[in-house]
């Protein structure tokens, strides 16, 4: 089967976009309104841009009423925004976090998790996540959709701190992820954990090639 976006009718019950790249790692971001309320949500659209200096981006659609999201807009107020790792047992607070509420509701005490204090950012993080990044903003490119859902925030920010918890290093000091059980965003209501992973190296890669893929310092 096969069809046009936007021009055709799909011909299947749902739609396969949102299936096919997979799995997405998720974005959840926590913010801090002008005002100190703190905010928090995940984000389906979240990825690395580049390693130096290492930058990341996320793109948040509209409100069916056109309103934005709260996240970008304590985004470019405050400028600055906080990656949280999203973990299989921090699973039900991301979701309760996903919930579309009101900018006076602190999402922390509605999900159920604690506030770590950030080093550069005003907002707080999550105690529970054992990674995060402390993202500067940069700039936000507004893509128009059909409709305020299908408009679009892409926000850009550098990530200018990063915190790991110990607990999760290996003895050779890289992340742990089949201990972290990293959770990602597939299709419809589905997530999926990484719980194995494995390891494949470039045929014929230079030592400076290897490196640069293990993150390594040459």
């Amino acid at each position: 089967m096969h069809y046009a976006p936007g021009t055709e009718p799909c011909p299947l019950p749902f739609s396969p976009f949102k299936s096919c790249t997979v799995p997405r790692p998720i974005g959840w971001l926590s913010t801090i309104s002008g005002d100190g309320i703190a905010n928090l949500a995940p984000y389906s659209q979240w990825q690395n841009l580049t390693f130096d200096p290492p930058m990341v981006m996320f793109a948040a659609n509209g409100y069916p009423d056109g309103r934005r999201k709260d996240t970008v807009l304590n985004a470019e107020e405050t400028g600055w925004f906080v990656w949280n790792m999203a973990t299989w047992d921090l699973r039900e607070a991301v979701n309760v976090s996903a919930m579309a509420l009101g900018p006076e509701v602190d999402e922390f005490a509605r999900a159920g998790v604690s506030k770590a204090a950030c080093i550069d950012a005003p907002g707080p993080r999550v105690a529970e996540s054992p990674a995060h990044f402390e993202c500067r903003y940069l700039s936000t490119t507004r893509l128009p959709g059909n409709g305020p859902v299908g408009t679009v925030d892409v926000v850009f920010g550098q990530v200018m701190r990063i915190h790991v918890d110990d607990r999760v290093l290996t003895p050779e000091g890289r992340l742990d992820i089949p201990t972290i059980r990293p959770i990602a965003r597939m299709g419809y209501h589905d997530y999926a954990v990484i719980s194995e992973t494995f390891e494949m190296r470039i045929p014929g890669a230079s030592e400076a090639e290897a490196a640069g893929l293990e993150g390594r310092a040459t």
